[in-house]
């Protein structure tokens, strides 16, 4: 009678094993295809004050504003959010290298001692006890076990792949992150400068409102003046100092919002923004490039795309999990009755083989399993496709609400010029005695709203003109 090498059995179970695992298990990833007209340059790329060429990833630059250069890079180091995101993709990468560790051979070592007696009572009745069964024995024991697990179904793979494309998910989170720090930062440092822009408005019009009061106020010491032009004209100057309050807790909320941005109190809040007279102003057209360039760039497509991945990866992992796992298993040590006896030939012991494990005692949780991933990855897929039509949806509302401000600011532009021209006017018709005070005074209010809708105006195109930043997603790569 012949005895079969264990290596030998052993050396036949690992070539079946590579045969088998020649077979791919699971479903395919979905089709994450762009629709073709999603490619194509944007609807509103021919309005004025944009143009085709490639968007910048430092577009805050194009305000040519150090301070503002000086804040972006300052939130996009020191910003907790952003800070937190950080550590959330360490923690994540940290999974992928842990779930990597899954196809290498897992080696324990372990060394006992143990101190027993075997118990009367487990020795059969009559049966008769062996020698010794009452005595205290110890037992010495040490070596070494290795295991490893043969990938016959792909589900180590589709494991690797799923955390693969978490981590890759994490990265692009943080990316996005990114771009709204980076955006945001800049919107509150020019709200910050056109609350102060509008304040200045404000307080010119309260300047000019008081010459008039004065005026009347002379006017009617002097007997050439009635007291209800006086009134009216205080009236008028207290209606815009009331005003003023608003405009000024407006910029403070403004500095308090770009204080935790970049990572301080509201006490710390940066002295360049509240002495910032001016909406930050570009001199060029925006660039904006096209759809394709805009879907390649946006972390957010970036992160429902692996997110997807990562989905179509649990489905097979979920599919291999119905079939047996065959683990190659080898042990060798020494156990002795004594610690001197361990270094003993005699004593050593190993053990080499297959081991096939099939949990298929309820099949329906399986494929409850599995159902449940499939479902998990057709979600993902429709998120995928909603953030492509989000993206483009968001980047065409910018440019159409972009171009629409520049013409309502040059059309109010236009109008705040002839209000003035009408206020110095009905002055010097007034003090000539050829117009009454109620001239004067209705041209002023004209004046004092058409400047106080310019400012509002430039302060939307601003912040139209970074709304369409954020769209376009620059910022992440400056990180």
């Amino acid at each position: 009678m012949t005895t079969r090498s264990p290596l030998r059995f052993l050396t036949a179970t690992a070539g079946a094993s590579l045969l088998l695992a020649s077979c791919a298990v699971g479903p395919k990833a979905p089709d994450a295809t762009l629709p073709p007209s999603a490619s194509g340059a944007f609807i509103g790329a021919t309005a004025p004050g944009v143009t085709a060429e490639a968007a910048r990833d430092d577009w805050w630059r194009l305000y040519d504003d150090e301070a503002l250069d000086a804040l972006v890079r300052l939130a996009l180091v020191e910003n907790n959010e952003l800070e937190a995101a950080a550590a959330n993709l360490r923690s994540v990468r940290a999974t992928l290298n842990e779930t990597r560790n899954a196809r290498l051979p897992r080696l324990n070592a372990a060394a006992s001692a143990t101190y027993s007696r075997q118990s009367a009572g487990s020795v059969p009745p009559g049966g008769g006890a062996p020698p010794g069964a009452q005595d205290e024995v110890e037992t010495y024991d040490a070596g070494l076990d290795v295991s490893y697990e043969i990938d016959l179904w792909g589900r180590v793979s589709a494991a690797i792949r799923a955390a693969r494309a978490d981590a890759a998910a994490a990265d692009a989170a943080l990316n996005v992150l990114r771009v709204t720090v980076a955006a945001e930062t800049t919107r509150a440092y020019a709200d910050a400068c056109s609350a102060n822009a509008r304040i200045a408005v404000a307080e010119r019009t309260i300047a000019l409102q008081g010459e008039t009061a004065d005026l009347t106020r002379r006017l009617l010491a002097a007997g050439a003046g009635n007291g209800l032009a006086a009134a009216r004209a205080r009236s008028a100057r207290e209606s815009s100092r009331a005003a003023l309050p608003p405009l000024r807790a407006e910029r403070d909320g403004a500095l308090f919002r770009l204080a935790t941005l970049t990572g301080r109190t509201p006490a710390e809040a940066s002295e360049a923004a509240r002495a910032c007279v001016r909406a930050p102003r570009l001199s060029q057209p925006i660039p904006v490039g096209d759809g394709a360039a805009l879907l390649a760039r946006r972390p957010d497509v970036q992160r429902a795309e692996r997110q997807l991945a990562a989905a179509a990866a649990r489905v097979n992992v979920a599919v291999a999990n119905l079939y047996p796992t065959v683990t190659l298993g080898g042990s060798a040590g020494v156990t002795a009755l004594d610690p001197g006896d361990l270094g003993d030939g005699d004593n050593f012991r190993f053990s080499l083989g297959p081991l096939i494990s099939w949990s298929y005692t309820n099949p329906g949780v399986s494929r409850a399993r599995v159902e449940r991933a499939d479902a998990n990855a057709q979600a993902a897929l429709a998120t995928f496709d909603q953030t492509v039509l989000a993206a483009l949806q968001e980047t065409e509302t910018a440019l159409a609400n972009y171009a629409n401000e520049l013409d309502r600011r040059a059309a109010l532009e236009a109008a705040r010029d002839e209000a003035a021209h009408a206020a110095r006017l009905s002055r010097l018709r007034f003090e000539a005695g050829a117009d009454s005070f109620l001239t004067v005074l209705d041209a002023e209010r004209t004046l004092a709203a058409a400047d106080a809708q310019l400012a509002g105006s430039d302060a939307l195109v601003t912040t139209y003109q970074i709304a369409l930043f954020k769209a376009l997603a620059g910022g992440w790569s400056e990180g």
